[in-house]
């Protein structure tokens, strides 16, 4: 390809990674707590519902709503779980949802774990663990999809669904964590996301 005909499409390809950044790029926020309450979890009220997402079943294990400030964003698109759970967010509420906190936390992702290190300690280790996780998000459906990828760090979410165990046809089992106390593996919860929102800035 000749110098004329390469530099329209080396443009094309600085404008779509310029969209991309624009779009993904983390969110400033001022000193302050952004979601205060602890998410909710409660236990299902009669027979739970029957969840399938292709040919995965899905075993609700509790209810489970929440509001939280985005610490982390991962995307998966190769490993086991990518076609069920494409995105992965690490989610803080009460004092980690404030920048003046997080300022002195790093915060990473990295093959579905959520990784936090401090040089010194803002608030008390077990208050980072409490109030902090690392979720699988399986979609309900396309408008959730749409909302779970268009969230970037720094963004207030909510959401609703379910804590689920999933099952797949092959014998896999992944089942989600209940209670925001652990840590480590096993310590993440797995969301059935029926309602998704992102707070206006």
């Amino acid at each position: 390809m000749n110098d004329a005909r390469r530099w329209p499409w080396l443009l094309a390809l600085l404008l779509a990674l310029g969209w991309y950044w624009h779009g993904h790029r983390a969110l400033t926020r001022a000193p302050g707590v952004l979601a205060a309450a602890a998410p909710e979890q409660s236990a299902i009220a009669g027979a739970p519902p029957a969840l399938r997402k292709d040919d995965v079943r899905l075993q609700p294990l509790a209810r489970f709503a929440l509001t939280a400030r985005v610490l982390a964003r991962a995307d998966y698109r190769w490993d086991a779980l990518a076609s069920l759970m494409p995105v992965d967010l690490a989610l803080g509420w009460g004092r980690m949802s404030d920048s003046a906190v997080l300022e002195k936390v790093d915060i990473s992702q990295s093959g579905r774990f959520y990784f936090w290190h401090v040089d010194e300690f803002p608030i008390p280790e077990h208050e980072i663990i409490e109030s902090s996780a690392n979720m699988h998000l399986i979609a309900a459906d396309d408008a959730v999809r749409r909302g779970i990828a268009r969230t970037r760090v720094g963004d207030v979410v909510s959401l609703d669904g379910y804590l689920v165990e999933v099952d797949w046809p092959d014998g896999r089992k992944a089942r989600s964590s209940l209670t925001r106390s652990d840590s480590g593996a096993g310590a993440c919860e797995i969301v059935w996301v029926e309602s998704f929102a992102i707070a206006a800035p």
